[in-house]
């Protein structure tokens, strides 16, 4: 055994060593599992929703009036502070009550903010979940590499033992077997790095499930293939009606609507009742009252800037629902095309005729060995098997490759 092939044997014994056994192996997972724990445990989400709890607090607090106030004056009191010989000890209660309205559309413009918060939980609930999909059929595809290099490493392994008994005797040339030790190195690296990549994928999943242990994360389940009934038109109107960005900015556009109307109202006074009650020495007490009002003209320009401030948020918002349905318009006929071609270049037609599929599993051949995943022993035979397209003769046409019996 030479010293390369004993240090293939080394490294292949210290994969196989470093595998983790059958009964290690966590269970199954499904996606709805996943996804169902994901809303239940995932700190984004939970963040997300105490957001827009804490919102709905706010409308009660935004429409109601400012507090009363209650103060006690002494007038004239003696050097002893002996109130009772004071001139005058009044006792107030006053209350500001803002123009009519003003109190109702400030807990509107605070409502449609709850609103607005509530559908932004529901965003970063479905990029959660989107993220949880990515990311479990990530760790689907990566074991299926995994089985794929792992029956191709057990393979070549084979195809080297067999050319070294053949260069024993004398039957393949030395080149021959390094390239099949070549071969194999290779896909021992990549059998070691799908390896990494399983755990890498396993973090990403555990990550977003808020688990410690990524080893606790199973393999994902075969995917079921289901066929899209929806055509473009449908799916995209039930887009633009459930996609909770949509909602959102819609609750945005009321909110701003509503402060505009808040603004407009600030043109008008608010006021101030006051109640008194009096207690004289010497004299008789009585009782006393006040109305107070504010002058908004005096600061015109001020409430002339709100005004203009709220139409200009809400022709920005405008603008941005305008863009944000265009967007998901975009994304829809994205997301169909793709389903489109997926389902187009799914199952390959079988030909029934003989020379038909051996065309075929040439082409393969040459494809897979344009790209390196062709074990060695088949490339110099798929190398003669299709001629590459070439010009015709004095024409900028291109011949198809023709398979050679």
């Amino acid at each position: 055994m030479t010293q390369t092939t004993r240090g293939l044997f080394v490294a292949a014994v210290l994969l196989v060593a470093t595998a983790p056994g059958r009964g290690d192996e966590a269970p199954a997972i499904r996606l709805a599992e996943v996804i169902e724990e994901a809303r239940v445990q995932n700190p984004e989400i939970k963040a997300a929703r105490a957001r827009a709890q804490a919102a709905a607090y706010l409308p009660a607090q935004a429409s109601a009036y400012d507090d009363p106030v209650f103060s006690y004056e002494s007038w004239n009191a003696p050097e002893s502070f002996d109130v009772t010989r004071a001139d005058n000890n009044i006792l107030k209660l006053s209350q500001r009550v803002p123009f009519p309205g003003k109190r109702t559309l400030a807990g509107t413009a605070a409502e449609r903010d709850a609103d607005v918060a509530r559908r932004e939980a529901d965003m970063v609930q479905l990029e959660v979940i989107a993220a949880v999909k990515r990311a479990y059929w990530d760790l689907w595809l990566v074991h299926e590499n995994l089985l794929v290099y792992s029956r191709d490493k057990d393979l070549v392994e084979r195809l080297a033992r067999i050319a070294e008994q053949k260069y024993a005797v004398g039957q393949v040339s030395q080149p021959d077997v390094l390239r099949a030790q070549v071969e194999l190195t290779r896909l021992i690296n990549r059998v070691t790095t799908e390896t990494l990549g399983v755990d890498t994928a396993r973090a990403e999943l555990a990550a977003l499930l808020s688990r410690e242990d990524p080893g606790s994360i199973g393999i994902p389940e075969e995917p079921v293939r289901v066929r899209l009934e929806q055509d473009i038109g449908s799916l995209t109107e039930v887009a633009l009606r459930q996609r909770p960005e949509l909602a959102a900015q819609q609750a945005s556009i009321a909110r701003f609507e509503a402060n505009r109307r808040f603004a407009r109202l600030g043109y008008f006074p608010d006021f101030e009742f006051m109640a008194e009650r009096f207690y004289n020495f010497d004299r008789r007490d009585g009782l006393g009252a006040m109305v107070s009002i504010s002058i908004p003209l005096v600061y015109k320009y001020k409430y002339d800037a709100a005004v203009g401030e709220a139409n200009a948020r809400i022709t920005t918002a405008q603008a941005e629902l305008r863009r944000l349905q265009d967007r998901i318009r975009r994304e829809v006929q994205q997301a169909f095309l793709r389903e489109d071609s997926a389902r187009a270049t799914g199952p390959l037609p079988v030909d029934p005729h003989p020379a038909g599929r051996a065309g075929a599993a040439r082409v393969a051949d040459r494809l897979r060995d344009r790209e390196g995943r062709l074990p060695f022993p088949h490339r110099q035979r798929a190398r003669h098997r299709v001629r590459p397209p070439r010009a015709l003769p004095g024409r900028g046409g291109l011949r198809e490759g023709v398979c050679r019996p």
